[in-house]
């Protein structure tokens, strides 16, 4: 039964498979960076599971007399600025998906190698 627990661990291995199989199958570039967005999104998940404390708290000191276990507050921080980049690199390979648009027309993979051969 501690299998079926780690229910946030099976997310994360479905989401990356999502991911994963967009990037690498789908021929439409706007899918494809869903994709990437969605396997991104899967690495986040890991992290901040991963960061999770049993019974820990804020990293706020308290004077108490018992001892506190406290929570690491880096992988969120790093979550944070992984996200800010992770918006940036999308919204970048959008801007890079319509100027393939205006050049060849379309933004089906396949169809863009077709044409640079003939070219």
């Amino acid at each position: 039964m501690k299998l079926f627990g780690l229910y946030n661990y099976w997310v994360f291995a479905l989401l990356l498979m999502i991911g994963l199989y967009a990037v690498i199958a789908k021929p439409n570039l706007v899918k494809k960076l869903l994709g990437l967005s969605i396997f991104q999104s899967a690495v986040f998940l890991l992290y901040i599971s991963m960061a999770k404390v049993e019974g820990g708290t804020a990293a706020i000191i308290q004077h108490t007399a018992e001892p506190q276990i406290f929570s690491n507050p880096l992988p969120h921080v790093l979550i944070l600025t992984a996200i800010v980049v992770g918006v940036s690199t999308v919204a970048l390979g959008l801007a890079i998906v319509v100027r393939i648009r205006e050049e060849y027309g379309t933004i089906e993979e396949n169809e863009i190698q077709a044409r640079d051969r003939d070219r």
